[in-house]
């Protein structure tokens, strides 16, 4: 088990003071068997008028922020503390049924499981010709063997642009251009999975980077993304291929979510002309017992504020 520690800093500036909308925050972890969280801490400035939590649809816990005021400085700083057990390697407990792929979900699970195999980009046939050079359709195979296929063909594949603007690309685009962000890496992913009969999630948070402890903080980095793929007997098991990781290690789940635009990890609205933004600025940081690091090649998955 390890403790970790996550500051995360967001500083939206303006050229003169806007009137603050609400604002969406996602940060707070998901408590489960491999993680629980020890402490949550949020300032927000200026003052909100109103800090509100809810349990979106995915079960994520959303902080909604509500402010009476107007600002050229709009700063939110989170600091969580949590335990975490990770999985060293890939441990998959699968049903007989399911060891061979193609297969077919059961009868009880199916209905809750078709909304996350449903492609988000359906009319996308550019993952099934990528996936046509190294996957042989209605071919069987051990399933586990295909899904750390399908990782490692991205992670060694594709080269990583660290991107700050916000969205996340195509598929097609991502093929296309034979690099991306940690958000595109783990869309095409889902895209690929689901293109083979799987169910998958995409989940956003955090990735500990043991090789850059240090003694001191360093900032400059951003949140992390990835994905789970519904293995039966097994559940849903995380796929990172950005990183190449396959379970929980080094990663902190934060939210999970059918699409990426359904978890960004914050946003919110402004009322303001287009040339009052001045710029946005990220700063994470983990710490672990041992160390410090900051992350290496992962994007801005923050959003701008929308004007109104």
């Amino acid at each position: 088990m390890t403790i970790y520690t996550v500051h995360h800093s967001t500083v939206y500036r303006y050229h003169r003071a806007v009137k603050l909308g609400r604002h969406q925050l996602l940060f707070r972890p998901r408590d489960s068997f491999d993680q629980r969280l020890l402490d949550c801490q949020l300032t927000v400035r200026p003052e909100p008028a109103e800090i509100r939590w809810i349990h979106d649809v995915f079960g994520n816990c959303q902080t909604l922020i509500d402010f009476n005021a107007s600002s050229d400085v709009l700063e939110f700083d989170t600091i969580i503390r949590l335990e975490h057990t990770p999985e060293n390697a890939p441990d998959f407990r699968i049903e007989e049924y399911a060891r061979q792929h193609p297969f077919s979900y059961g009868d009880d699970e199916l209905p809750d499981l078709v909304p996350y195999m449903r492609r988000h980009h359906p009319n996308d046939h550019a993952v099934d010709d990528w996936l046509s050079k190294f996957v042989v359709r209605d071919a069987s195979r051990p399933t586990g063997h295909l899904l750390m296929t399908l990782n490692e063909a991205i992670a060694e594949g594709f080269s990583y642009l660290r991107r700050t603007s916000p969205g996340t690309q195509s598929p097609a685009e991502t093929l296309a251009l034979q690099q991306g962000t940690c958000r595109d890496f783990a869309l095409l992913m889902m895209e690929g999975a689901r293109s083979l009969g799987f169910a998958a999630r995409f989940i956003t948070g955090y990735v500990y980077v043991s090789d850059r402890d240090g003694p001191e903080r360093l900032g400059g980095g951003s949140t992390h993304a990835w994905c789970s793929i519904y293995i039966p007997g097994s559940g849903w098991v995380e796929f990172d291929p950005t990183n190449g990781i396959v379970g929980n290690r080094d990663l902190i789940r934060v939210g999970v979510a059918r699409t990426p635009q359904q978890a960004i990890p914050l946003w919110g609205t402004y009322w303001g002309e287009p040339d009052d933004e001045v710029g946005m600025e990220v700063a994470v940081n983990v710490k672990s017992e041992t160390g410090v690091a900051n992350y290496s090649a992962e994007e801005t998955c923050t959003d701008p504020p929308t004007k109104t």
